[in-house]
């Protein structure tokens, strides 16, 4: 009986191969190395993994970056690049159309400081914002507390409250000025109901165009946030509304001890989305007070000035639209530096 010989084998780089050994054995020798073309297949393309387990046995490196990199290129093409170009323009006194700009330095941001106009927009965007936010962070959860419970018919009733999230502003906003008009449907009901002599000038009065540029936010906001409190009251515990309701706590009392509570996270969220799209309010005002932005420019919002002084194609100024825009950036960000603030605060 012969008795197997074994030998050290020559280690060599490159995949091992299994043989068969005298006395019926196996064992495993190293292989031929392998080509160049082989060793960066092996890299490239999906294969086990030392040391890895499950999915990640044939996952590369780099798979992770292939699928972010499109919402990278984007974010770098669309949102890092405008940004720094903005901020590069408003040192400069470019024009919408183009052509040779000269560094001014801080000369558009000293102009903005000195500007009426652009004093009166901000007011604008600002008192826009505090008056909506209050009243969407309250109303969309009245309405969701009122549409929570399943009773018959409820679906048609969130459906209906939803429905002006789905249609366009620009056709939200003609149907408020056929509403509004002085010969609209508002109008010429209350003159009939002779509560009224004279049409109201909500079109043409400059704190009436303002007022009802809100109430159109608010109106066509309402459904959107009432599905984010929806989803926040049902992880609120129905246990604490029946050990309340025993106790004697009314429908009141439990709205602000349990129910409001339970939600402040999610109104934290509306508050700063609700405070962001306040200060970029634009198509309402455009809508409801014409291109002009009311009358003689007095209900224009920062966007909207944004656009008279920066892209007029005639007398416009880039330069100084873009410094107006990382104002509104600044104000925009402060605003939700601040929400974030109160929100860590609560959370301690």
């Amino acid at each position: 009986m012969v008795a197997a010989q074994t030998t050290n084998p020559v280690s060599v780089p490159g995949a091992e191969r299994t043989v068969t050994v005298p006395g019926g054995g196996r064992a495993s020798v190293p292989g031929p190395a392998p080509s160049r073309v082989r060793r960066l297949g092996r890299a490239l393309l999906p294969g086990p993994s030392a040391g890895a387990n499950g999915a990640a046995l044939y996952r590369r490196w780099w798979l992770p970056w292939l699928w972010t990199a499109p919402a990278v290129v984007c974010a770098v093409v669309f949102g890092v690049f405008p940004f720094l170009n903005t901020v590069l323009l408003s040192f400069t006194d470019a024009k919408p159309l183009g052509g040779a700009a000269d560094f001014v330095g801080l000369s558009n941001y000293t102009r903005m400081l000195d500007d009426s106009d652009f004093w009166l927009a901000t007011r604008n965007s600002v008192l826009y914002a505090v008056i909506v936010v209050p009243l969407m962070v309250l109303l969309p959860l009245m309405l969701a507390v009122l549409v929570e419970k399943n009773l018959p018919g409820i679906g048609f009733f969130r459906s209906a409250f939803y429905t002006p999230v789905l249609a366009s502003s620009v056709v939200v906003g003609l149907s408020w000025q056929w509403l509004l008009a002085d010969d609209g449907l508002i109008n010429t009901w209350l003159e009939k109901a002779h509560l009224i002599r004279d049409a109201i000038p909500f079109l043409s009065d400059s704190w009436l165009i303002l007022f009802s540029a809100m109430g159109l936010t608010l109106w066509k906001g309402l459904g959107w946030y009432m599905i984010f409190y929806l989803a926040a009251l049902g992880n609120v515990p129905k246990e604490l509304h029946e050990a309340a309701s025993m106790d004697g706590a009314g429908t009141v009392r439990r709205f602000w001890h349990i129910t409001v509570p339970g939600v402040r996270q999610a109104m934290m969220l509306v508050g700063t989305l609700t405070g962001i799209g306040s200060l970029r309010v634009f198509t309402e005002i455009y809508m409801l007070g014409s291109s002009t932005g009311g009358p003689g420019g007095a209900d224009r919002t920062l966007p909207f000035y944004i656009r008279d002084v920066g892209l007029d194609p005639l007398t416009g100024n880039a330069g100084y639209g873009s410094a107006v825009s990382v104002a509104l950036f600044a104000l925009t960000l402060g605003l939700t530096l601040l929400a974030q603030r109160l929100t860590k605060e609560d959370e301690s």
